[in-house]
């Protein structure tokens, strides 16, 4: 069987159709990329008239800043807990919504909302379930004898922003693990049932290692989500707080650049965390990806 292939007529024609993706890639990705780079070699003065060329200078104290050294290792807990929070709860509710018979379009429907919610609005939402005054969340673990209060506590404040970003996620991962679950082919569990494998070991011997493409297709997506799009979600309910115990690295660039005016080791920062994430996504592919079976 022979594969048709697309002959284009005239040779600028592929680029052509290539360049409205390219503009939008070197507009919004490699522009502001080389600005930041560019921008983290400078140093301006406390009324920014005034530009000095100080090369590494920035990176140098940053690696010193203990509150710095803080907000990575807050990153690290919090992507980390994100991610599998977010990955099991979705792989758990699609291995549900799988075998359902009966409202199947609902039950899909009211899982894939959230993913609808802006993140400051989850944000919003998960602080008035846990604030320790009006809270339902926070009356419901009262009743249980646990004094749950974010608002004080270091350890309670990173509960919730897990939470509450866990939850905006999962309906992302919902679908593709609902998808991947569909396309595995009945005659598959049929055969492993006659011959006497349980729920279970069929879960863990044929839905897992088929469902590796899309598992690790998650895991570097739900990683770049907790680096990067989870700034809402921590400035609407702790501002990196109590005691910047929530404070993680793209909230910290964010305060650093645009509260405290250090636009210079902010731009340090954003180059760290753009070097930090292309780190973890290649060392995903080259090492993770190797247990995936396609």
């Amino acid at each position: 069987m022979q594969t048709k292939r697309v002959v284009f007529r005239h040779t600028f024609l592929p680029y052509l159709l290539c360049l409205p993706q390219l503009a939008i890639t070197l507009v919004f990705f490699i522009w502001p990329a080389l600005q930041a780079i560019r921008q983290s070699m400078l140093q301006q003065d406390a009324f920014g008239l005034s530009t000095t060329f100080v090369g590494l200078a920035n990176f140098r104290t940053l690696l010193r800043d203990p509150s710095y050294l803080s907000s990575v290792h807050v990153t690290i807990i919090f992507s980390v807990a994100t991610a599998a929070l977010a990955m099991s709860l979705a792989l758990l509710f699609a291995v549900v919504a799988d075998r359902v018979i009966r409202g199947t379009n609902t039950y899909r429907t009211v899982l894939i909302w959230p993913y609808a919610v802006a993140p400051a609005v989850a944000g919003v939402l998960w602080y008035f379930l846990f604030n320790p005054s009006i809270g339902i969340a926070t009356y419901a673990l009262a009743q249980l004898g646990i004094d749950f209060n974010p608002v004080i506590s270091s350890t309670d404040a990173l509960i919730m922003v897990v939470i509450a970003a866990a939850w905006k996620q999962v309906s992302y991962n919902f679908l593709f693990f609902l998808a991947g679950l569909q396309a595995i082919p009945n005659s598959v569990f049929e055969a492993a049932a006659i011959d006497g494998a349980g729920p279970m070991k069929r879960f863990w011997t044929i839905v897992l290692p088929l469902l590796s493409p899309t598992t690790f297709f998650l895991l570097v997506v739900n990683m770049v989500y907790a680096f990067f799009e989870t700034f809402a979600i921590i400035h609407a309910t702790t501002q990196g707080g109590p005691g910047q115990s929530t404070s993680i690295l793209v909230y910290k660039v964010w305060r650093d650049g645009f509260v405290a005016q250090d636009l210079g080791g902010s731009a340090a920062q954003s180059v760290v965390l753009m070097t930090i994430v292309i780190a973890l996504t290649v060392i995903q592919f080259r090492f993770v990806e190797r247990r995936v079976e396609y």
